[in-house]
């Protein structure tokens, strides 16, 4: 038999603290890519994640243009959230095997905000082109600074901008290639 409630609980952790971690890591990449303040979406994500981090800034300023506050508390976030489950399903992980794989588990959600919000681009260019709404404003701002230096090094081909593809190709990469081994040390750390 199962751990019926261990599994409930590892859920609704992932599912509660992963959705508010998902709308900070959006309001970071919305904020590093300069993206409408304005816009409704835009609005909705500052009103949502604005309590934890203005106590944060009071604390820790940005560095460089880069909002720091945001970065730490995704990583708190993160590391509360991998420490929970582990702890619910009977393992107490290691301090440094935690903080590597919340790095690994923020550098993934980015590259999967990044390759989600590509393929709603080029799906919605077929389906829609010049049509606009508030996500799609936000979708062409997130994935523009991917984009333009992409059509740059490769130009279209009669018209159709392949540029998504090296993009897609890059991103996957990065998955392979920088996240598989950051997880996989977290979690050699964690549990040894």
């Amino acid at each position: 038999m199962g751990n019926y409630f261990g599994d409930a609980g590892s859920f609704l952790i992932d599912t509660v603290i992963g959705l508010y971690i998902l709308a900070v890591m959006l309001r970071f990449l919305l904020q590093w890519v300069h993206a409408d303040f304005y816009n409704p979406v835009s609005q909705f994500l500052v009103t949502v994640t604005n309590p934890p981090l203005n106590f944060l800034r009071r604390f820790i300023p940005g560095v460089f243009g880069a909002d720091l506050p945001s970065i730490i508390l995704m990583l708190i976030l993160e590391g509360a959230k991998t420490y929970l489950i582990a702890w619910i399903n009977g393992f107490t992980p290691k301090l440094p095997g935690v903080l590597l794989l919340a790095v690994g588990e923020l550098i993934q959600l980015a590259v999967w905000i990044f390759i989600i919000t590509l393929f709603i681009r080029v799906i919605l260019s077929w389906i829609q082109p010049g049509g606009y709404n508030p996500v799609l404003g936000l979708i062409h701002q997130l994935t523009e600074p991917l984009m333009a230096p992409a059509r740059r090094l490769i130009p279209s081909f009669g018209g159709l901008d392949v540029s998504p593809i090296v993009i897609f190709i890059f991103l996957y990469l990065t998955l392979m290639l920088v996240v598989r081994p950051i997880l996989d040390y977290g979690r050699f750390l964690a549990l040894t």
